[in-house]
């Protein structure tokens, strides 16, 4: 039983999925699109996040804690150097996007393509007040038809009356 053991296995041991994990997200920093299977991929975005929070940060000690995650320290200079440059500044999380591609041929395995999001965040639009009358489209025909039978009426009445008095005279 797996009690406590938390993420996938990844059909490897412990040590072969961490190593597997470190290799991907290196390779991301690197490339910044990689293209993996969805699982994989799913599995490494925690981390991701994580370095470049720490790369946010930007102190000692988070610089620290990236290399031991890394493994590699001209790689983390780099990925620090573009976060001070102030690219994810107005990003909350959320630093990777992944695109579906379908299964693989030969196993069919789903695959993914995974990259750094570098475009801004759009802010969202402020929600206006609300309105105090909605607007009702059938409501403005409606009066405009009325107004026309009723002159359509009159008139037929204006001539009903015009005959009779014709017929009277």
């Amino acid at each position: 039983m797996r009690h406590n053991v938390k993420g996938r296995k990844l059909g490897t041991d412990s040590s072969h999925t961490k190593a597997m994990k470190k290799s991907l997200v290196r390779a991301l920093f690197l490339n910044d699109r990689i293209k993996t299977i969805e699982s994989r991929a799913k599995e490494i975005r925690p981390d991701v996040d994580k370095i470049i929070t720490w790369a946010k940060r930007g102190d000692l000690h988070s610089r620290r804690l990236a290399i031991a995650a890394l493994g590699d320290k001209e790689l983390v200079r780099e990925v620090f150097e573009k976060v001070a440059q102030g690219q994810f500044q107005d990003r909350n999380g959320g630093y990777t996007r992944i695109y579906k591609l379908g299964p693989r041929k030969g196993d069919n395995a789903p695959m993914v393509i995974m990259e750094l999001c570098t475009d801004p965040v759009k802010p969202k639009a402020e929600k206006a007040a609300p309105k105090a009358e909605p607007k009702k489209v059938e409501a403005a025909p409606a009066p405009a038809e009325e107004v026309e039978e009723v002159a359509e009426a009159e008139e037929a009445v204006e001539a009903v009356a015009e005959e009779a008095e014709e017929k009277a005279e």
